[in-house]
């Protein structure tokens, strides 16, 4: 018996070798890892009455032969290098549990985060009728998955972490892909923002600060621990995975109302049972096709490209202020690989609000901000604050800290009207230059000299009372935030760009947009074919008229036009919200 405890504890100090980190044990509960482990022990404690060879299964899927010395081996078989960047394990040897002079080695091989995340599958599949739609829908837009595929790479890793850290199924990992198509800067409808979708509300019950300086929904860390954090409180709530994946996308109160209904009607209560709303009802059978696709690619025509498995970013302090374009050239990455990365700043200057205060930047590229960030002796900040009087005009603004009228705007979120329309704090150049220069980047803004204050210090507090949200100019390319009464066509002529342009690069299925909606403008794409945009832009306008029919509001018009509510308002001044049946109404569409 003594020698069957001595050789358990051996085999336990084997597994205990193998895990590191407390948080692998967690990520491994899902997969077939920990089983073939936890037989490994068991096995061992049987050989107490026995000298017979067993043969079990090591993590990495290889036969193992375990004796009754304690020794085991894998079965040879070529398993590649292992790599401990990515896969968070190294080649693990301990001769002091050998025999053998030369020490065993267990090689394991796992650097692609596809094989990961389908290691973790925990979700029962879903059967329903609506999933072949969504694969053929997405099956048949090779690029637009070539595209999603490509930003999730900034993120997966850190999610997949996270996820097997809950012990959460890793389908869960693939759920931004519905939702935002991995992109961060994703604005819906409903005002939902993130690559996680969170609403303002349900954004702010999950401490997700937003204010004049940042949105943290947008903040790629935040947001998806609020995410997951929310996903467990559903699942506790309904029992069952696609239940809180339905709550997550309806409220928790749409789901709990379906389930009280069907049992008062004597009818099952699960997911595919209950009357809920379509867009819900097509929720899980959507992730499910992603599944399907993401799992088994070569079926539907695609070619996924490879994920490391391995973290992409890393977090580094910052100042208390500093420009966002001045951080993007310490750290040598481009400006869009920085916002990319940390995508919930509004403002071109970046300012601490809180007691966190830091950037995200890849890996690579963390030591090199450092040291760069070390050695920088000149100003961090190139703006300023300005209270700006109610009545004040926007060009003598302009021109009195020698910035352009239209850089002033979209900096601070201001309208085209010519006067302050109230009393506001803005965001205006300081005189400061913020020229860090290296000989491996050429991407630098144009620096802009002022004749106001030089060093006056940003008020943080008077600016975050400002109603006005709009990402800065950046280069080659402008968030613009979505005002009352605009449309897209307006938008559009203003930046010099076609309405089809602004549709792609915010992966738009219609050219309808909601006041506070932000849309990413690719400014330098347009500046190249100023000459050509007029010949080549296919979007052309179509004027009709439409009669108001019994049961019509502005609303359902809208919808049935691919047009917005004010839109209509705008192109029929004499009409009001309370339209009346006979009513003819102006429609102008767009066409592509």
């Amino acid at each position: 018996m003594t020698m069957g405890v001595a050789m358990f504890r051996l085999s336990v100090l084997r597994i205990c070798h193998f895990i590191k980190n407390p948080y692998r044990l967690i990520s491994i509960v899902h997969s077939k890892q920990l089983t073939a482990m936890c037989v490994a022990i068991i096995s061992t404690s049987t050989l107490v009455n026995s000298t017979l060879v067993h043969a079990e299964f090591n993590v990495a899927g290889d036969e193992i032969i375990i004796f009754a010395d304690d020794t085991f081996k894998p079965a040879p078989r070529a398993l590649g290098n292992t790599d401990i960047n990515s896969t968070g394990i190294s080649n693990l040897t301990d001769s002091s549990l050998n025999n053998d002079s030369q020490a065993d080695t267990i090689n394991i091989v796992n650097d692609d985060l596809w094989q990961r995340i389908k290691n973790g599958y925990a979700m029962p599949d879903s059967n329903s009728a609506l999933i072949s739609r969504h694969e053929n829908w997405y099956s048949s837009r090779p690029e637009y998955m070539r595209r999603m595929v490509e930003r999730s790479q900034r993120y997966l890793f850190h999610i997949v972490e996270e996820v097997e850290k809950r012990g959460m199924p890793t389908e869960i990992a693939l759920l931004p892909m519905i939702e935002s198509a991995y992109n961060p800067n994703a604005y819906s409808r409903s005002a939902a923002s993130g690559i996680w979708q969170f609403i303002p509300s349900t954004g702010k019950n999950f401490g997700l600060k937003q204010n004049w300086w940042v949105d943290n929904r947008r903040n790629v860390t935040a947001a998806t621990d609020a995410a997951l954090t929310y996903l467990q409180k559903l699942h506790a709530m309904f029992g069952a995975w696609d239940l809180a994946l339905a709550a997550y996308n309806a409220g928790e109160g749409t789901v709990g109302r379906a389930i009280q209904r069907n049992r008062r009607l004597g009818l099952p209560t699960n997911y595919e049972s209950l009357n809920l709303p379509p867009e819900t009802r097509n929720y899980v059978p959507k992730l499910q096709a992603i599944k399907n696709l993401m799992t088994n690619p070569n079926n539907y025509g695609l070619e996924i490209q490879s994920i490391a498995n391995a973290a992409y970013f890393t977090s580094v302090k910052a100042p208390a202020q500093i420009d966002a374009h001045l951080a993007a050239k310490l750290a040598e990455i481009s400006y869009d690989e920085f916002i990319a990365l940390n995508p919930s700043y509004n403002r071109p200057v970046i300012t601490k609000s809180g007691d966190q205060h830091e950037l995200l930047l890849p890996i690579s590229a963390a030591q090199t901000y450092k040291d760069n960030l070390a050695a920088y002796d000149k100003p961090l900040v190139s703006w300023q604050t300005y209270h700006a009087k109610r009545g004040e005009r926007m060009d003598n603004i302009a021109k009195k800290f020698s910035i352009q009228v239209a850089q002033l705007r979209d900096v601070n979120g201001l309208s085209s009207q010519k006067k302050i329309g109230k009393s506001s704090t803005i965001l205006v150049p300081n005189g400061n230059q913020t020229n860090f220069k290296t000989t491996e980047l050429s991407d630098s803004s144009p620096s802009v000299e002022s004749t106001g204050k030089v060093n006056s210090e940003l008020d943080v507090a008077s600016a975050e009372n400002n109603n006005n949200e709009i990402e800065p100019a950046t280069q080659g390319s402008v968030t613009y935030k979505v005002k009352r009464g605009d449309h897209m066509q307006a938008i559009a002529k203003r930046y010099g760009v076609s309405v089809k342009q602004i549709m792609a690069s915010n992966s738009l299925k219609s050219n309808r947009v909601k006041a506070g909606q932000l849309l990413t403008i690719e400014t330098t794409a347009a500046k190249k074919s100023t000459s050509t945009v007029s010949s080549n832009d296919s979007t052309t306008t179509k004027k009709k008229t439409y009669i108001v029919k019994r049961g019509d509001t502005l609303s359902t018009i809208a919808q049935k036009f691919d047009v917005g509510v004010l839109d209509i308002k705008r192109w029929n001044k004499k009409i009001n919200t309370h339209i009346r049946p006979g009513h003819k109404l102006t429609i102008i569409q767009s066409r592509f």
